[in-house]
């Protein structure tokens, strides 16, 4: 099996940050209609950074995975620095290829991030056209 490959399934069996906050700053939840993966994701935000984060979910290998992985990477960030996060960054984080009907599987975590970070500001959140589209 590919390396990479093995780190998706890694991050599937063990996922790091996984579980929630007692005390956050949002906590938002979103959900793949299209084959059922959802993601429930807490922040505590402090000083305009990611001091923690906590998520949980259901699903596929990759959409758990995705969150997986992108969690270690938002830990400590600056919010604008999180809001920078595009759908090729999640790409590029994954190390494998992902086919059209596993790309809204891989990008659940960015929706949800974005969204929750919408949801802090007191933004309107944003459909899923307007998240991919933002890139």
């Amino acid at each position: 099996m590919d390396l990479y490959a093995e780190n998706i399934l890694d991050h599937y069996r063990h996922p790091r940050n996984a579980g929630e906050l007692k005390k956050f700053s949002v906590r938002h939840k979103e959900e793949n209609l299209s084959c059922g993966d959802e993601l429930s994701f807490d922040l505590k935000i402090k000083n305009g950074k990611i001091s923690s984060l906590a998520w949980t979910g259901t699903g596929c290998a990759i959409s758990q995975a995705a969150m997986s992985i992108l969690s270690e990477e938002l830990e400590g960030i600056s919010v604008d620095s999180a809001e920078k996060f595009d759908s090729k960054k999640i790409m590029e984080l994954l190390k494998v290829p992902v086919g059209p009907r596993r790309t809204k599987c891989a990008l659940l975590c960015l929706h949800a991030l974005k969204n929750a970070l919408h949801e802090f500001k007191k933004e309107p959140t944003q459909s899923w056209t307007e998240t991919i589209s933002e890139n």
